[in-house]
């Protein structure tokens, strides 16, 4: 993609109303634009992140046996008076009517609908167990929406539903979404530890929240540090053989949020002098509920002993969009923003230092390399200066740097800079065999 015919308005300044770093790069880079208090549009370098981090989902889950859905945004007050929590879920409900008076809401959460669709569609045991998901817009009108997209109104979300004849299975299928959801933080880059939590408006009693650690954070957080050295390494889940292990390792170690968090727990006792205070980001919230929903919406299932049963549920939620700040707040520098290769916008960018016809051929050359060989790569062929240039690659933070000018073609060398670690090599001009094999390492 060239440069000059993107779509990525950067802002110099630190914008006023901005006040934590995710918040200030997403809009100095181009990420995001407000139109409103709390909700935002995506521009499309922030857009190609929120499908990256939204592909990494669904191929994670769908390994572990969950099933893609797509339910509306829009949905009938009936199914949550039928819940009893359309009363109870307060100011945050976006509560509309439609020309017949009929009442509707902006759904904030999808419990009641997807026990809609299971109980008018699925009538057998045999049918089980099932978890349904879903990546699709929510709607909460917070009280202060603030810290951009780390707490907006509008917000995008993965929310899966797991439906189970017994209890037993019902851990089972939590357990499942406990360790996807690891492997998940893991191939995006981010150390995110599971912690003992509260259940909130959803309700139940297995709960676990998932927060990345940074000083940024909301909430604070309790836990073991040994629990910080612990990482899968790319290793892949067998979810019929791995998530007991999984589960068992990663709560032996105390972790709590500030809500759960109890100097009377035996795991904090033993370990008490091991466990530090740190700030948390919540990216990820996990429930296992039981009846709950089942029961006060009469979802009823055959048992194979011919007996009505109210199937054991369970509800995992990932904040795709809140995602994107908490990755830019766990890795960024003072230039910029650092990402991660599973889901940067582009894997590389190619600056022309400067306006000589050498140095522009030369640059165009290896453009035209880098997308026959399938790399992404946005070739910043802008009349701007070379600083300038350097100062916004390092900004948008994308992997890697491709930078050449005349003082570099003198050599026959073109300059590639890796953004994380700032090393910088130099590769013959011709031998792009060499830089291809680093780019796609």
């Amino acid at each position: 993609m060239l440069y000059s015919k993107y779509f990525a308005p950067i802002q110099k300044e630190n914008p006023k109303d901005a006040s934590i770093v995710s918040h200030q790069l997403m809009l100095k880079c181009g990420l995001i634009r407000q139109t409103y208090s709390g909700i935002y549009i995506w521009l499309p370098l922030g857009l190609k992140v929120l499908d990256k981090i939204s592909q990494i989902i669904k191929d994670e889950m769908n390994k572990s046996g969950a099933i893609n859905v797509l339910m509306p945004t829009i949905q009938s007050a009936e199914i949550w008076q039928e819940s009893g929590r359309y009363d109870d879920y307060g100011l945050e409900m976006l509560r509309i009517k439609d020309r017949h008076g009929k009442e509707l809401l902006y759904g904030p959460t999808n419990e009641e609908q997807i026990t809609q669709v299971v109980r008018d569609n699925v009538k057998s045991y045999k049918d089980f167990p099932m978890n349904l998901y879903q990546i699709q817009w929510k709607f909460r009108d917070e009280i202060r929406p603030r810290f951009g997209v780390m707490r907006g109104r509008e917000f995008l979300m993965k929310d899966a539903y797991s439906f189970d004849m017994t209890f037993e299975g019902a851990v089972i299928s939590y357990k499942k979404m406990f360790a996807s959801y690891l492997k998940i933080f893991d191939t995006l880059g981010l150390k995110a530890i599971p912690m003992q939590a509260a259940n909130g408006a959803i309700g139940g009693e297995l709960s676990h929240e998932f927060m990345i650690l940074a000083n940024t954070g909301e909430s604070e957080v309790f836990c073991d540090k040994s629990i910080l050295d612990l990482s899968f390494n790319n290793k892949e889940i067998n979810y019929d053989k791995d998530i007991e292990d999984i589960f068992n390792l990663y709560t032996s170690f105390y972790a709590a949020t500030d809500e759960k968090h109890d100097v009377a727990d035996a795991k904090y006792v033993a370990n008490k002098d091991k466990v530090v205070s740190m700030r948390g980001i919540e990216v990820g919230h996990i429930f296992s509920f039981g009846d709950k929903y089942s029961k006060s919406m009469k979802l009823e299932i055959l048992g194979a002993d011919g007996k009505l049963i109210n199937p054991q549920m369970g509800s995992y939620g990932i904040g795709v969009s809140r995602l994107v700040g908490g990755l830019i707040e766990a890795s960024h520098d003072e230039k910029g923003i650092i990402w991660n290769k599973s889901v940067s916008p582009f894997l590389v960018m190619l600056s022309s230092l400067g306006t000589q016809e050498n140095v522009v051929s030369a640059c165009d050359n290896i453009y035209k390399i880098l997308l026959n060989q399938g790399i992404e790569v946005l070739y910043n062929n802008k009349e701007d200066g070379a600083g300038s240039k350097l100062a916004t690659a390092d900004m948008l933070g994308f992997p890697y740097q491709i930078n050449i000018g005349s003082k570099s073609l003198e050599r026959r060398v073109m300059e590639l800079k890796n953004r994380a670690t700032g090393e910088v090599i130099t590769i013959d001009i011709n031998d792009t065999n060499k830089l291809i094999t680093i780019l796609k390492s």
